[in-house]
């Protein structure tokens, strides 16, 4: 099979199964081996003596041992790689832990949060409900281009090995690449690496929001405001999703009992919102998948 074949079945049988409980109930997911492996170097290599240089050793052994696996695990056939891939996809995973939200906020307000504190790193024991669907809507929209998006375009680069590269850089970023003084130095070639790969996937996403939502032509816009993100990347996927479906991102929130006031992304778009938006968002999520399926299916029936 070619590439794109093979990325083609992946994308529809992660769709189609997303994750099996039973099956990470009896056996340790790959993203949980990958987070040993980056906490086991954590724990040996981030000393006091370490930094920038510890660091990126750290790094090279991971990426190194990811891509050496990859390429193994290519040798065990098209089955292995479609199977393989599918797990290191999160379409259907992404959906359920959002929809979550939306049927928490239905339920009260409490379970809102409990919800979406499942999938974010920000305070969220004093949100209100526009807060949390706010909250719900931005993962769901930065995790399209981290979690789907970007291992299908580096499976289609590079094949298994790349999506297992891509993989260990985006695990390595959730887990050392934070702004405190352990991680500030020992991170950075995690956190550079990761808006590198993700530097191509997250313009991408915007596109995959953008086009079918008719908010292209607001590009100018999205631009800006994709701009004043602190992340290189995560604002591109985040303003598109604001304009799709009219409601303002990001803003005012608490980190560790910090409130930041960050600034807001499609400002004009409605600021009171719920279930509804979230269930909007879903929907561009499925939209935005769509698209790349079409193109995927495009590439394998020329290839």
């Amino acid at each position: 099979m070619s590439t794109a074949t093979i990325l083609l079945l992946a994308l529809l049988l992660d769709a189609a199964l997303g994750e099996p409980k039973w099956l990470w109930d009896r056996a340790p997911h790959p993203a949980v081996l990958m987070g040993r492996a980056v906490a086991y170097l954590d724990r040996g290599m981030n000393t006091a003596n370490g930094g920038i240089l510890a660091g990126a050793l750290a790094l090279a052994l991971l990426v190194g041992g990811a891509y050496l696996l990859g390429t193994a695990l290519s040798l065990f056939g098209d089955i292995v790689q479609i199977i393989i891939s599918a797990i290191l996809l999160a379409q259907r995973s992404l959906v359920q832990h959002v929809r979550a939200v939306a049927n928490g906020l239905r339920v009260s307000l409490g379970d809102g949060r409990r919800a979406v504190a499942m999938i974010v790193s920000r305070d969220t024991a004093q949100m209100d409900q526009s807060a949390v669907a706010r909250s719900a809507i931005e993962s769901a929209a930065e995790n399209l281009s981290d979690g789907v998006i970007a291992p299908a375009f580096w499976f289609l680069v590079g094949g298994l090995p790349a999506l297992m590269v891509y993989k260990i850089i985006n695990t390595a970023d959730s887990m050392i690449a934070y702004r405190t003084p352990k991680y500030e130095r020992f991170g950075k070639a995690a956190a550079y690496a990761d808006d590198a790969m993700n530097w191509i996937p997250a313009r991408l996403t915007c596109l995959l929001i953008a086009v079918p939502s008719g908010v292209v032509t607001q590009w100018i816009d999205i631009m800006r405001d994709a701009n004043k993100h602190r992340s290189p990347n995560a604002g591109w996927p985040e303003a598109a999703m604001s304009r799709a479906i009219g409601v303002a991102l990001a803003g005012p929130r608490a980190y560790d009992g910090k409130m930041q006031d960050f600034p807001w992304v499609g400002s004009e778009g409605a600021r009171v919102i719920g279930p509804r938006e979230i269930d909007a968002a879903i929907a561009k999520l499925w939209t935005a998948w769509g698209v790349m399926l079409a193109l995927v299916f495009l590439l394998a029936l020329f290839d």
